[in-house]
């Protein structure tokens, strides 16, 4: 049997793993590599959680394949030279890796192809589903185009659905055929890729394939009350899989098919959640310009506003309207924001402030733990109205509305605004509205201790309105 290479990337685990799967069968011995790219990393700060969480879980996967009788050989470098230069080194007959669907990835993977495949030795390149559950041109209308709408896509999701979409891809079985280690070289440390150390561990963030397990066996608990608690921001009403999702630390198989076997309204609302996953996943590949434009061409026209100093107060947490600010503050503060608050945040961006989705969505992107282009791309647009959402673009979030309806007792905002921590709950929602003498009473005056709206959401709406009767709506 030829050798090859498993190149780890999204998919930071040793179980259920198509690609290691697939080369661990088919090749012996197989080498395993995690490159920290340096195209992608020079980017960044210097102190980024993504990084921590990424070499937290490169070293659990380098752990469990020494288990295992292998190792995980890890490269600090551009991928474009590193994986080609290690298949010549160790020369191997294929490079296998499992597919990423994101426009810059693809077009890696691309010029990863064309050089193994002009080295000395040649090596094919093989890529895999394992992702996703349904990718590219798996799920189309009948007319064979793709989906525009979730509703129908998730039709067709649930109907198509069978066994072997869930089925788990073992590499337990062939663990004989890992390559065993070739040297005792070190891991790398953050300081060694440049980076500092992060607050993951003080903020108690489980990582890695344990971490994430650890994460789904306390949700398995908590799953029959999905439906009823998930839009809550100050209950634990989610499942906190997101970043694991993202990186690849559990499989996408595993959840689903978990979902899918339970009965009850929670496990089918989280499936749907799971499901729109793959909608935004399939959008992307059918559509890359959503990387940069909108998703429909004509709100290409929009004429949003310039406001720096409003874009400051929305990254800040000081726009005025609480519920917003206690949002933006746990982003920053943790690295993750409730998906409720997510939609919140966006539309106050785009329609009550009459900025760019792009600068919220960068913003995003930045910050969070679990970004991912699809979701956040996906999310965004359709908050702003640009992207795929059946309904109208008047719909346009009353952010104290919202407050008062999913956080009624104001307890998620008093834990991340603490100057309002002592406003009666009857003004929690809106506390410019409190009288001089009564945010006396409390402690906290507006416009000194904590920022009167930046903008007036009735009359927000209406320009919103105008905007996009005027420019593509």
């Amino acid at each position: 049997m030829s050798a090859a290479l498993v190149w780890f990337r999204r998919d930071l685990r040793v179980h259920d793993h198509a690609a290691l799967h697939h080369a661990l069968r088919l090749h012996a011995p197989v080498h395993c590599v995690f490159v920290f790219d340096t195209t992608l990393l020079e980017r960044l700060p210097r102190r980024d959680r993504r990084v921590e969480f990424i070499l937290r879980a490169v070293e659990e996967v380098a752990a469990a394949l020494r288990a295992m009788g292998g190792a995980l050989i890890v490269r600090h470098g551009d991928p474009l030279k590193e994986i080609p230069r290690l298949a010549a080194q160790l020369g191997v007959a294929a490079v296998f890796a499992n597919r990423d669907y994101e426009p810059a990835a693809i077009a890696r993977d691309a010029v990863v192809k064309r050089r193994l495949q002009g080295g000395k030795p040649d090596a094919d390149f093989v890529d895999f589903k394992d992702q996703v559950i349904f990718e590219r041109d798996e799920l189309m209308t009948q007319g064979g185009k793709a989906f525009s709408v979730f509703t129908p896509y998730r039709n067709a999701w649930l109907k198509r659905l069978a066994a072997a979409d869930l089925r788990a891809w073992p590499v337990e079985d062939y663990a004989a055929h890992l390559a065993p280690p070739r040297d005792d070289a070190p891991l790398p440390t953050l300081q060694d890729l440049s980076f500092a150390a992060t607050d993951l561990g003080r903020l108690g963030v489980p990582t890695g394939m344990s971490g994430a397990q650890a994460l789904f066996r306390d949700f398995i608990e908590r799953i029959d009350d999905y439906a009823a608690t998930r839009d809550f921001p100050a209950v634990r009403g989610t499942s906190c899989l997101s970043a694991h999702l993202r990186h690849g630390t559990i499989s996408i198989r595993q959840l689903a098919a978990f979902a899918q076997a339970q009965p009850g309204a929670g496990a089918a609302a989280w499936l749907a959640e799971l499901i729109w996953r793959d909608f935004y996943h399939a959008i992307l590949w059918h559509h890359p310009h959503v990387a940069t434009r909108c998703f429909k061409p004509a709100c290409d026209d929009l004429r949003w506003d310039v406001a720096p100093e409003l874009f400051a107060a929305w990254c800040a947490g000081r726009t005025g309207y609480p519920l917003v600010d206690a949002a933006m503050r746990q982003l920053s503060a943790s690295g993750w924001m409730h998906n409720r608050l997510r939609m919140v945040a966006a539309s106050f961006l785009s329609k009550d402030l009459g900025l760019d989705w792009r600068s919220g969505e960068a913003w995003f992107a930045a910050k969070l733990l679990d970004f991912d282009l699809a979701a956040n791309n996906g999310g965004w647009q359709w908050a702003a109205s640009t992207g795929c959402d059946a309904q109208p673009w008047f719909r346009i979030f009353n952010p104290v509305t919202q407050s008062e309806r999913f956080d009624a007792e104001g307890r998620f905002i008093r834990s991340h605004v603490p100057q309002l921590a002592r406003v009666p709950q009857k003004f929690i929602h809106a506390p410019w509205t409190m009288s001089a003498q009564q945010q006396a009473a409390c402690g906290v005056v507006i416009g000194r201790d904590y920022p009167a709206p930046v903008v007036d959401h009735a009359q927000a709406r209406l320009r919103t309105l105008r905007r996009f009767k005027a420019g593509g709506g």
